[in-house]
């Protein structure tokens, strides 16, 4: 299928090609002409499976086509909520990327930085407003903000906000809004907690199930090295000696974990880079920006600081150290093998680790390989 079938506007289209974008993901397809019909929407979805765009193009041509939008008060039409300030900036760039036929304003509000440039923004007028939670209800108690005028709400990466704490924001946030809306909310997983969410927030909502977090792409090639605690360091260092290797993302559970791997590696003479959330917004984004331009070969990150990043052509991940839970794998080793490209996962095993590994095989239903070359078994 492609974008025109969708229905979509000529603006939009054009926009879309200048991306180069000639056919939807399975989660664009299913999402966008549910979303044009001004319906709600739950969708299970992990980090590149498209989401932003399934949700950025309905919005923008509602927008552009409605009525109401050039009638109405003027005021902020729609809430973007995300939990990281990356993935908030990515969704901004999305929106420019998307909308940049259309006359259509959105800014993108965080914390971590002075707020003097966003509440610019906000008096200047936005139609949409991408934010993460806590500068948001900082911004609405300083009455920056009003959201009477609110015609859609998005709740991105719930699950996420749950792992972050946001929730309580969250639902603070919920009550300060339009009851009439249309809502979008999407997830990657679905405990418990984000399924009541769920409920109460979305009026009979189509549900748009795609990837879902138990299964790995086909396109990524995993292996697994068992090895000793001490000589993770090592093996690193052994395996980046493949000049075959242009760009690695590495994960690690700790922040004080991701400094000391990045440490190490440009004391071996490996340019790298470490982001969390430690990290000031402006380093995290110049880490991004730098890994990105291949300048930095490694990016060494906390899941919570990856969540969100997106990089085409990115050649391999690394699991320095396995994570606790199962589904963060899936997340992790989905950065690579993207939008159909190929792509390796490696994954360090120590004895303390096994019993994780035995949760993610159980979790995506089959062994990950062995690898064959360990200097440090």
């Amino acid at each position: 299928m492609s974008f025109e079938k969708l229905n979509l506007i000529e603006p939009i289209l054009k926009a879309l090609s200048a991306e180069g974008y000639t056919k939807p993901t399975p989660i664009q397809e299913q999402s966008i002409p549910v979303l044009l019909e001004r319906r709600d929407l739950l969708g299970c979805a992990q980090t590149g499976t498209g989401k932003t765009a399934a949700f950025a193009i309905p919005i923008l041509q509602l927008l552009h086509q409605d009525e109401l939008y050039k009638k109405a008060a003027p005021g902020i039409k729609v809430l973007i909520l995300t939990p990281t300030r990356e993935l908030a900036i990515q969704i901004g760039e999305s929106f420019a990327a998307y909308g940049k036929l259309l006359r259509i304003k959105h800014t993108v509000i965080f914390g971590g930085v002075p707020q003097r440039s966003q509440t610019d923004a906000l008096r200047a007028g936005v139609d949409i407003l991408i934010a993460t939670p806590g500068r948001l209800l900082d911004l609405m108690d300083q009455r920056y903000v009003r959201l009477d005028q609110l015609k859609t709400f998005v709740l991105d990466e719930a699950d996420r906000m749950l792992d972050m704490g946001f929730i309580h924001d969250v639902k603070k946030i919920i009550t300060k809004i339009p009851a009439k809306r249309q809502t979008i909310f999407f997830s990657a997983t679905m405990p418990e907690e984000i399924s009541k969410l769920a409920a109460t927030i979305l009026t009979n909502p189509v549900r748009v199930e795609v990837t879902p977090a138990s299964s790995t792409a086909n396109t990524v090639k995993q292996e697994i090295y068992f090895v000793d605690k001490n000589n993770k360091r090592l093996l690193l260092l052994h395996l980046l000696k493949d000049d075959s290797i242009n760009t690695a993302l590495v994960f690690t559970r700790t922040k004080h974990g991701a400094d000391r791997v990045a440490k190490d590696l440009n004391r071996a003479g490996i340019m790298a880079e470490a982001i969390h959330g430690n990290k000031s917004q402006n380093a995290r984004q110049r880490a991004l920006s730098n890994f990105k331009a291949q300048e930095t070969r490694v990016l060494v990150a906390t899941d919570i600081a990856a969540r969100g990043i997106d990089i085409d052509e990115l050649s391999h991940v690394v699991n320095y150290e396995l994570p606790n839970i199962p589904e963060t794998y899936v997340h992790r080793i989905g950065r690579t093998g993207r939008a159909g490209a190929s792509g390796i996962s490696i994954s360090f095993c120590d004895a303390e680790e096994r019993a994780y590994l035995k949760d993610i095989q159980k979790l995506i239903g089959k062994s990950v390989p062995l690898a064959q070359d360990n200097p440090y078994p």
